[in-house]
């Protein structure tokens, strides 16, 4: 049985504050949308008709609407798990079976997460075929949908099985000790994943090939030679077989990194707009903003690792939620539960953060290629193309923007006039 104590108590308090900050939040943005989205910024007259912003407020709120929907759901199924005993049910019938260790905790992790990922699966065919069908992104075959998630399935069975293997492992046999070890094992595999996810997990997807149009291989070659960037390669990807959004990234480590172009992107942007999106992408290399993403990722990694050790021995935790006596592995799914709303109201920091990383990089598009006009030029075809919410509230980006907004962007690279 769940006995309330302070513990629980805390964390009740906690999780419906996030609850209500958080869809608190989207009503606001949505009223502050419906309240200015229908009359085209003057910036973009010539780009967005009336028809088209219409679009784009309706194509927001009702993804925002099924976003509210799926994240309340979630949390019912979240307070469910912990307050009806399927934890210390289903850690009594593994101990039943008698099963090793780091079997036992595979299976307790594998069965929750199969029965989160089929709860999930009905606000993901709604988003696809639904929505995204209905403003016509959505190129997707239900049996190309189908074949994505049997190979996410086998994919992340394989990875998670392997990482979650060395984690318990490493609690058994480690002691004390588990949670340094653990860190340097999670670190390593998220260094390693940057280096195979080009070559080997992506091809599984999608099909990569060698840059068809001659004059943009030169032209992006030669702006990241003044950059000073190596690639192994600048690739198209058939994304349109899935969506018509369009997109460019870079991805992989060393050897493996690449540029990437989405064949929609190559379809309906010229040459110096796809370069300038390009730049952009390479003033975040040239900052130093992914290394110091993954330094920031590893460090926050670390303090967790160290947290979880803190609290994993803690008897209050397990006899807060009906455990007769302490199950690690069922430990560290409590931790994460109990700590995880805590992070959303951290996640302004992360956004600032990250929001002026966006603002460098603009910076540093603008000076490379000498002029903004085509990344302004971009950024309203992006933002049509996209259906991007143009009038965003501002505590709505402070928490959940890692970009700056579509016409802060475009007013801050637009030519100040003397």
């Amino acid at each position: 049985m769940v006995q309330f104590n302070a513990l629980l108590a805390a964390f009740l308090i906690v999780f419906l504050l996030r609850v209500l900050l958080r869809e608190g939040l989207t009503l606001l943005n949505i009223r502050h949308l419906q309240r200015h989205g229908r009359r085209v910024p003057e910036m973009l007259h010539g780009e967005i008709d009336e028809g088209t912003l219409s679009r784009m407020t309706d194509y927001t709120v009702e993804s925002s609407r099924l976003a509210t929907l799926e994240e309340i759901a979630g949390d019912l199924l979240t307070l469910a798990v912990l307050f009806c005993g399927v934890l210390p049910w289903l850690t009594g019938a593994l101990a039943g079976m008698q099963l090793p260790f780091v079997l036992s905790g595979l299976v307790f992790f594998g069965t929750l997460a199969l029965a989160g990922g089929m709860f999930g699966l009905p606000f993901d065919l709604y988003r696809i075929f639904g929505i995204e069908k209905h403003y016509g992104f959505t190129t997707m075959t239900f049996r190309l949908w189908l074949a994505d998630l049997l190979k996410n399935f086998a994919i992340s069975t394989i990875l998670m099985g392997l990482l979650g293997g060395a984690f318990l492992s490493l609690l058994h046999y480690a002691e004390k000790s588990w949670w340094i070890w653990s860190w340097l094992v999670f670190a390593s595999f998220q260094l390693l994943m940057l280096w195979l996810y080009p070559v080997v997990i992506a091809p599984l997807f999608n099909r990569y090939e060698p840059i068809q149009d001659t004059d943009l291989k030169e032209a992006v070659m030669d702006l990241a030679n003044r950059a000073g960037l190596e690639i192994s390669g600048i690739y198209q990807v058939d994304e349109g077989k899935r969506s018509r959004h369009t997109n460019a990234y870079f991805t992989g480590l060393g050897k493996t990194r690449r540029i990437v172009l989405y064949d929609t992107l190559l379809a309906s942007s010229t040459q110096q707009e796809i370069l300038s999106v390009l730049a952009h992408e390479i003033g975040h290399w040239k900052k130093r903003h992914i290394l110091k993403q993954l330094i920031f990722m590893e460090a926050a990694s670390l303090g967790m690792f160290y947290l979880f050790s803190l609290l994993l021995d803690w008897p209050l935790l397990y006899a807060t939620f009906g455990f007769p006596q302490p199950v690690t592995y069922a430990g560290l799914l409590l931790i994460g539960i109990l700590t995880g709303p805590l992070f959303f109201f951290l996640s302004p920091l992360a956004a600032a953060v990250l929001r002026r990383f966006e603002r460098e990089a603009d910076d540093f598009s603008r000076a490379i290629l000498g002029t903004s006009a085509p990344m302004v030029s971009a950024l309203k075809r992006l933002a049509r193309d996209n259906l991007s919410n143009l009038f965003p509230h501002p505590l709505y980006v402070a928490f959940h923007y890692s970009h700056p907004p579509l016409l802060e962007r475009i007013t801050r690279l637009m030519p100040r006039q003397p």
